[in-house]
């Protein structure tokens, strides 16, 4: 038991509730980020069983489901390419059930961006990151 404690104190790497604690502050960072620029919120942290959306907001009459990526180095770029197809397949059904599950929102236009954040605090945003015809 000493020996893994050890291992654990000595390592680099966050503890899981260190790296949630840190995860939330970025993601918060990221909808002061969108909220100054015009973004309604209208959901943050949405999770179902096969995934989870950080933040879902309004642009006008679209309806946007973000993903906020924080990455250590200085290259905002490997935050962005961490939403593979496999994490992109995830929220868009994500937000096909958020949808069927707020009809008030069906007739919206859709929309998928990510926010990138490094450890500077510099943000870039990719609107239309990925999605798929609705």
């Amino acid at each position: 038991m000493r020996e893994i404690k050890k291992t654990l104190e000595e390592s680099k790497e966050p503890s899981p509730v260190h790296r949630c604690a840190t995860g939330a502050a970025y993601e918060q960072m990221a909808v002061r980020y969108l909220e100054e620029n015009g973004y309604r919120i209208l959901d943050r942290n949405y999770r179902i069983r096969s995934g989870e959306i950080d933040v879902i907001a309004a642009d006008g009459d679209q309806i946007v489901f973000c993903e906020v990526k924080y990455r250590s180095s200085k290259h905002v770029e490997s935050a962005l390419s961490a939403v593979d197809r496999k994490k992109q397949a995830k929220i868009i059904r994500v937000a096909r059930y958020y949808l069927m599950r707020h009809q008030a929102f069906s007739d919206c236009a859709v929309r998928f961006d990510v926010v990138g954040i490094n450890q500077q605090g510099e943000i870039t945003h990719i609107q239309n990151a990925f999605g798929e015809t609705w």
